[in-house]
């Protein structure tokens, strides 16, 4: 066995998101992996630690740092074609499911099982639902950075997100966004 999954992890860096807009600021899968698994672990720790919630850390950590590996095979498919329509989306996420058993075939079998649970995670799960809300936020700030820079492109895009965050209902999404997405603004002089 070749142990090829670490190879094709590492690629990450080189699946270019919001490919179908222009942006001042280029973002990677292996960058924006980075950004969502910063923002769940926060969103779990207040959960946990303001909200008597009782989130796995180490699961929405791990989850969070695989959530975007199956686009090493599939590509970023953009979210207005991803959700096109019913018939697009579940075909997509039958290839996202593809990709993932194909990263799977390529660990030993010893630690197929150990990365199965966060390639393949609990859906349904408390934790997965931080990382998409996470996910969610991570797009919002982006959006937010394109629009700071005067990018018009991104009007409408953070419109809708602006929308779709704040829509959440989540104490741990509304604590965010009221106490720690306003330094996601600030130049590096601002900030304390």
């Amino acid at each position: 066995m070749s142990n090829d999954f670490y190879g094709y992890l590492r690629r990450m860096k080189y699946i270019k998101r919001w490919s179908l807009m222009h942006s001042t600021l280029d973002e990677n899968d292996m960058e924006h992996t980075m950004e969502v698994t910063v923002i769940a672990h926060a969103l779990a720790l207040i959960g946990n630690k303001k909200f008597n919630k009782s989130y796995d850390v180490n699961t929405v950590l791990t989850y969070a740092l695989y959530h975007e590996c199956s686009e090493v095979i599939t590509g970023d498919l953009p979210t207005p074609v991803k959700y096109f329509n019913r018939e697009i989306n579940t075909a997509y996420k039958d290839l996202e499911l593809l990709a993932c058993k194909k990263l799977l075939a390529s660990l030993d079998e010893d630690l197929k099982g150990e990365y199965e649970k966060y390639l393949l995670p609990d859906k349904e799960s408390d934790e997965w639902k931080i990382v998409k809300f996470a996910d969610r936020i991570a797009a919002y700030v982006k959006c937010i950075d394109e629009v700071n820079a005067g990018n018009k492109e991104f009007n409408k895009a953070h419109q809708s997100t602006a929308k779709d965050v704040n829509s959440i209902d989540s104490q741990e999404v509304k604590y965010f966004i009221e106490n720690i997405l306003p330094a996601f603004t600030k130049s590096l002089d601002e900030l304390d």
